[in-house]
């Protein structure tokens, strides 16, 4: 089961930074998803920045809608240093 996220923060070169339920922290490169029509508006830091968490801390988005799987930030995200 994936923990819930507690913490989400837009850092620099479209990474987030999730701060989980269990203590863990980890970034994820937002970068390689950044394609096509529906994810385009995120190359706009002021936009990337509207990030936020959902369904209580099962996933987060963007303010259109934007998303990515909880279970591929968690499984695909690397522990932040």
């Amino acid at each position: 089961m994936i923990p819930k996220i507690m913490n989400v923060e837009a850092v620099e070169d479209y990474k987030i930074k999730l701060n989980y339920e269990n203590g863990e922290i980890k970034m994820f490169n937002v970068l390689p998803y950044i394609t096509g029509s529906w994810y385009k508006e995120l190359y706009d830091y002021g936009y990337f920045k509207t990030i936020h968490i959902i369904s209580d801390g099962k996933g987060i988005e963007w303010k259109h809608g934007q998303d990515i799987a909880p279970h591929e930030l968690y499984e695909m995200s690397i522990p932040a240093n």
